[in-house]
Order: structure tokens, then sequence, then C-alpha cells
């Protein structure tokens, strides 16, 4: 047999084995994607922001890290795929911000949010050594060449600047197909250092009980908000979703209370910190 023909006998076998089930590239979109972030401008609004981040604990396990640590920036900060500027409120409002995101923000991600500043390539449209702190939330796995992104965050960043950047690690695949990576503390200290950052320190957050009530409260929100469903069906999974509405706030309960603890090696994300070094010659320099 050649070896063109036994290729495809192979792939005609896993194609029998595993009949039945998606082959995940073809994917176009997801089954159940939560309501999308607005911007925080009002009094209401911030109540309402603070009331969605007790509930989706990925978000709040970032706002709690990130809340200890953007009210004593100071300068020019950078927030990069900023989408709703949810972090913006945290701010000094001495600090100068500045909030960018791709073309393609409102086409693969929904958002379109005035003041911020829209840009296509890979190019940042910022100018060199001109920012204090670079920010960077739940963005770096959408970026197809994270080298390319890092590199940007060291050309625009002073020397001696900040870089704070939040990654998921327990979560599902989501504005599919824009999602590429998940990282691990390794791969992110190589990433920042080979371009030219130091002192990285990288924070899980939270633990193997914050990824279980993650992953209960995910399940029983699609029975509480069901997005594919019509009429009947609809109505009967949102009539047993409303049931299990107090092991939902049980769950986000106990969720809240774990993200206190040490942080796992099962976590639902990262938060890392990193400092601008002085430029050499090397991936970091430009």
């Amino acid at each position: 047999m050649s070896q063109p023909a036994l290729k495809d006998s192979l792939l005609e076998s896993g194609t029998t084995a595993f009949r039945g089930r998606v082959n995940m590239t073809l994917k176009q979109t997801e089954a159940w994607r939560p309501p999308l972030f607005s911007p925080a401008q009002t009094r209401i609004s911030r109540w309402q922001a603070a009331l969605r981040r007790y509930f989706d604990i990925q978000a709040a396990s970032g706002w709690r890290d990130l809340s200890a640590v953007l009210p004593k920036l100071a300068g020019t900060l950078l927030d990069v795929g900023c989408g709703a500027q949810p972090f913006r409120i945290l701010l000094n409002p001495a600090v100068h911000y500045v909030g960018i995101d791709t073309e393609e923000a409102k086409v693969h991600f929904g958002y379109e949010v005035p003041n911020t500043i829209y840009f296509s390539g890979d190019t940042w449209p910022v100018e060199n050594d001109s920012v204090d702190s670079v920010l960077c939330t739940e963005t770096l796995e959408h970026v197809f060449d994270t080298r390319i992104f890092v590199a940007q965050a060291a050309r625009v960043l002073k020397t001696g600047g900040n870089l704070l950047l939040t990654v998921p690690f327990s979560a599902r695949w989501h504005f599919i197909p824009h999602d590429y990576w998940r990282f691990t503390p390794s791969s992110l200290r190589l990433l920042l250092e080979e371009q030219g950052f130091d002192r990285v320190r990288v924070y899980a957050r939270g633990n193997a009980c914050t990824v279980a009530c993650y992953k209960w409260m995910a399940l029983l929100l699609r029975l509480l908000i069901p997005q594919n469903a019509k009429g009947g069906i609809k109505l009967l999974l949102r009539s047993i979703g409303t049931l299990t509405v107090p092991i939902f706030i049980l769950l986000a309960v106990v969720a809240n209370l774990s993200l206190r603890g040490e942080g796992g090696d099962d976590c639902l994300g990262y938060t890392a910190f990193a400092v601008r070094s002085a430029r050499v010659n090397g991936a970091g320099s430009l």
C-alpha cells in the first residue's frame, strides 16, 4: 500500500471511530455566550457591574487583583484590547488613560466604545517610550502572534514601565474561532523575558474549589439564560433554572470566598506583572 493510500485509510478509520462528534476546527460560534460588558459610566451601571462581578467569577477574580494595583498608578496608562474599558474606573483621575483595540473588535467581539482608538495590523498607534503602564486584560489569548504583541508593549513603555496582564486558564473556548491560546506561568515568564521584561511575577486567580464552582455555575446559567432554545423548550429550561437559583447563589458565595485563599495549580487564570528593563539588543529591542 502506498504511503498516501495508507494516510487516507487511517483518516477514514478515524472518521468512523469519531462518528457523531464535531470536528471542532469547523466551529464558528459558541453554543452559549455570556452578555457583553458595558462601560460603567453612571452610578446605576456601576452597581450593575459590581453585581455582575459577584456572579461572574472570572471577571471577579481579575477585578480583585487589579483593584489592588491600578489605583496606585500614575502617568499615562495604555489599555490594550480595552473592550468596554471596565477597569478604567479604578484609576486615579490624574492618570492619562488611553484605550486601544483592533478594528475587528466589533465584528469579532461585539465591542465598539467611544473614546477608544481602533487600529489595524500588528503595530499599535502609540509612540515609542511614551507610556508608563500597559494594561492588557483577557486579551492575549485572542492574539495570533503573541511575541509581536508583547514586543509592542516593550516598544511603547518607558524603561522601568509596568506591564499588567491577565489571561484565562480554566476557561471555556470563547469568542470562537478567535481564541487561540492558554498560558501557564512558565510560558508567560518565557514570553515576557524574551521581549525585554524582567521582575516577572505571575499569580493564580483562584484554586480548584473556585474552578469547580465556576463550572457548575456555567452549567446552571445555560438553564437560567437559554440562548438557542425556542418556544416551550426555552420556557421549560427557564423554569428548571429558576429552581436552581439558591444553588447558583451558594456557588457564587463559595467561589468568591475561595478567591481569598491561596491560588492553586488549577485556577481560573493568571495575573502577571512585569517591568520594562533597559533596552538591549535582541528580540525586545526595536
